[in-house]
């Protein structure tokens, strides 16, 4: 079977085919570095993603903070993840690095804060 993917790992964003039995990968063609053969036999087998979004702060000079996962995730859990985030809400002030919630879903990856966000 040929498969298609293009590889979100470094900035070249190679356009690499792939021929496999399965999830045996049988020949990679595209990829300009090593990493594109990592990506694509890792999103063969176990499809992961980060996510970034922003959560709700109470009596904040801003609204919302920015927050990411501290490591990557099955692609399969990102919507379960998201209800996650989602629910969450920070009393001012919040700082950068500050885990809104620690080990989400039990999936091993904590939602960090990326922004600073005063009280008023």
């Amino acid at each position: 079977m040929l498969r298609e993917y293009t590889c979100i790992i470094c900035p070249n964003g190679c356009e690499i085919k792939v021929r496999a039995d399965g999830e045996e990968v049988l020949s990679i063609e595209g990829a300009l570095c090593p990493k594109g053969r990592e990506y694509v036999t890792q999103e063969m087998t176990d499809p992961q993603r980060n996510i970034a979004s922003s959560v709700l702060v109470k009596n904040g000079e801003l609204p919302l903070a920015s927050v990411r996962l501290s490591q990557r995730i099955p692609k399969d859990r990102i919507f379960d993840v998201m209800k996650e985030i989602k629910k969450v809400k920070l009393e001012a002030p919040v700082k950068a690095g500050q885990v809104a919630i620690h080990d989400v879903l039990g999936l091993g990856s904590d939602v960090i804060v990326t922004k600073n966000v005063g009280a008023i």
